[in-house]
């Protein structure tokens, strides 16, 4: 599928806010329905995820209480249910160069970051139920 390029937004999130939340937040006040997004920065803790795929669901795969580097954060914009939705993943450093990965979860908290959001113009996907994963995906075009 070929889509246009939208605007370009870029900013800082607030310190002690939700990344997840904020990143969320933008799109909406900006009404982003379709893009792509990276940030980068630091957090004062993180909570990301796994998908189990035998047991379908998610789970909290680290919950860490300390500053961590955004190594990379990354992830696109769509719809879910009617509502914008942002889903990203992130790689978190610690102070000896350990890194972190997975779904970035509700939970993980600013120290400082900067996001860079790559509007996209066109219909937006939807995402949807997909049977054989269990997951609420991108619709196959």
């Amino acid at each position: 599928m070929r889509v246009n390029k939208g605007r370009v937004l870029i900013g800082r999130l607030p310190f002690g806010g939700d990344l997840l939340g904020s990143l969320t937040a933008v799109c909406q006040n900006e009404n982003v329905k379709f893009g792509w997004m990276s940030a980068i920065g630091a957090v004062s803790s993180a909570v990301l995820g796994y998908y189990k795929q035998d047991d379908r669901e998610y789970m909290d795969c680290v919950n860490l209480e300390k500053g961590l580097e955004i190594v990379s954060c990354t992830g696109n914009i769509s719809l879910r249910d009617g509502e914008i939705f942002v889903h990203a993943h992130a790689i978190l450093s610690d102070d000896q160069g350990n890194c972190f990965g997975g779904h970035l979860m509700p939970g993980t908290r600013i120290f400082a970051a900067e996001y860079h959001i790559k509007e996209l113009e066109g219909e937006p996907f939807r995402r949807e139920f997909d049977d054989e994963t269990g997951l609420v995906l991108w619709p196959v075009k």
